[in-house]
């Protein structure tokens, strides 16, 4: 579980492994349609949807193959989304990923650009990849200008579980691969 940000932090953040008891905090997520406006997938009830995403984050975890960390806001102690970092195939390469998903209502506040800096920051520091990606929609702007915040820049177009993205990537000095 070394790509895992457990006991990180940042100014306003707390990085732990997903609980359980998340779960019911962490369905707003899927009951929100702003949540998914970019991204085309088939959709199951809420909270299958929820459920699935927590079984991917423990196999993730287990396989050590990344996932997704809780992100704790410090001043309230409340679960305001997840970031981490995730080990991708894209277009047959595999890539380390920094992801993030943040609940509607801690939208533009910066939490998102302070996740993922810190994921950033992590991953160069412990040499986990010559380069860094984040895979974003190509009309996810709001995503896209997080990713250019942190340093990313598009690195190509392609195709992605059939959504049309944008990798967008950053190199660091490490000398080691995924």
């Amino acid at each position: 579980m070394k790509y895992l940000l457990t006991n990180q932090q940042t100014e306003r953040l707390l990085f732990r492994s997903i609980e359980d008891s998340d779960f019911n905090h962490w369905l707003k997520f899927f009951e929100d349609p702003r949540t998914y406006q970019y991204w085309i997938e088939e959709r199951d009830t809420p909270e299958q949807e929820c459920r699935s995403w927590y079984e991917k984050q423990k196999q993730r975890y287990g396989q050590d193959r990344g996932g997704m960390n809780a992100l704790i806001e410090k001043s309230s102690g409340r679960l305001i989304g997840h970031a981490g970092l995730l080990i991708q195939e894209v277009d047959g390469e595999q890539e380390l990923e920094i992801a993030y998903s943040l609940l509607p209502e801690f939208w533009s506040k910066g939490y998102a650009i302070e996740a993922a800096r810190k994921c950033k920051e992590f991953a160069f520091e412990n040499g986990f990849s010559q380069s860094l990606i984040s895979i974003i929609s190509e009309s996810n702007f709001p995503s896209q200008r997080v990713a250019s915040k942190n340093g990313l820049t598009i690195d190509k177009q392609t195709v992605y579980r059939g959504n049309p993205v944008y990798i967008f990537r950053i190199w660091g000095k490490s000398p080691e691969k995924v």
